[in-house]
């Protein structure tokens, strides 16, 4: 087999059902598995997973294991050479494994051993770009850094988040994010997977960092797009804060050299970081003057404002002086369109969601920090 998708999901049915709705579009002329790993979520994402896709191998475990150990538990079923970890609050474009996929076998090795994890451009669920999506390692100086926001005020600063290259320019980096992670099985095994005495949060820092450790180069690769909506995945609460300073402390204790001064610090900047985060989450949902359906069928949703239905693209203008929510009808169009669509023409006006006709619910998120919206239609 060529290549196995691991899908780690706790509590987040709808998303995961679009994830792999969109996953299943990209491997139609792959050699490919999807295998997903349920950290024993208390809402039906097992019960749907096996009505609406028997087909895909699914691990119930009895308990949350984590993210390290919920993904390793996976990769232990692979049969593919490739190994793609993907959060299931993302959605892939058609191309996106084909594109990624070729970077292995057309391009020349990257580094002493090769390519070892590749990346994609990632965008939230209003077309923003996630800086995350390429990053530097968090030395002290990277982290004092990015903790106290200098990135943003030159180029100097801006390691953390590897602006040595644009969102739009490929390239190597040194960390990708665990959103969307594919690499070789054998490197994956050779590093021994993701640290399980790390519950998350420094989990996919430590996996690219022990990539490069093996002598192989990690690479962003901007030419296919995946949403990932993040905030769906976690919610910025107490135990959010704890975990956080959990990961940052594991990982400098794991690879650089104790200092108790240091230790103190990101102590600090971990909570501060983590309250302005929580805090950024509170703000207020902006009121919808209007909806706008895309769709190649008559569709109406009966939702609470005035609908415009078009069957184009090409018939949208936007009304900047409103706010306007886009629906897409996502039998109607190609998650690539969709995502080209919102990456052309995201605005602070526009919000997106996709509408699933066949489950009949429309699905999104209007930041990369709340968690998403699951509204289920009343035809």
């Amino acid at each position: 087999m060529q290549l196995s998708i691991i899908i780690l999901n706790y509590n987040v049915r709808y998303f995961l059902e679009q994830c792999i709705l969109s996953v299943q579009k990209a491997i139609q002329n792959l050699d490919a598995e999807i295998i997903v790993s349920d950290n024993n979520s208390s809402d039906d994402s097992c019960q749907m997973m096996k009505s609406l896709f028997p087909g895909v191998k699914l691990i119930e475990n009895k308990e949350n294991l984590g993210f390290p150990k919920g993904n390793n538990t996976a990769v232990e079923q692979a049969t593919g050479k490739y190994i793609c970890i993907l959060n299931p609050d993302t959605v892939v474009a058609e191309d996106t494994f084909t594109k990624i996929l070729n970077v292995f076998i057309g391009k020349p090795p990257l580094g002493v051993g090769g390519i070892g994890i590749i990346g994609c451009k990632l965008i939230d669920g209003t077309g923003n770009f996630l800086p995350e999506s390429k990053r530097g390692i968090p030395t002290p100086w990277v982290a004092i850094t990015k903790v106290f926001g200098l990135y943003k005020i030159a180029d100097f600063f801006g390691k953390y988040y590897a602006q040595h290259l644009s969102e739009n320019e490929s390239g190597k980096v040194e960390i990708l994010v665990g959103a969307f992670m594919l690499m070789e099985r054998n490197l994956y095994n050779e590093i021994g997977g993701f640290d399980e005495n790390c519950f998350m949060y420094s989990d996919d820092i430590d996996l690219s960092y022990m990539a490069l450790q093996k002598g192989t180069s990690n690479y962003y690769f901007h030419e296919t797009t995946v949403i990932h909506y993040k905030g769906e995945s976690t919610v910025r609460d107490e135990k959010y804060i704890k975990h956080f300073q959990h990961a940052m402390q594991f990982f400098y204790k794991k690879h650089f050299k104790k200092s108790f001064a240091f230790d103190y610090f990101m102590k600090i900047g971990a909570v501060a970081f983590s309250v302005i985060k929580k805090n950024q989450s509170t703000e207020t949902k902006k009121q919808i003057n209007e909806y706008i359906v895309f769709s190649k069928h008559p569709l109406i949703l009966n939702l609470s404002k005035k609908e415009t239905l078009l069957s184009e693209f090409s018939q949208f203008k936007n009304d900047v002086n409103a706010n306007i929510e886009i629906i897409f009808d996502t039998h109607s169009f190609s998650f690539c369109d969709i995502i080209h669509f919102m990456n052309t023409n995201k605005c602070k006006n526009l919000t997106f969601k996709n509408y699933n006709p066949k489950s009949n619910y429309i699905i999104g998120s209007n930041n990369s920090i709340d968690r998403g919206e699951v509204i289920h239609v009343k035809n």
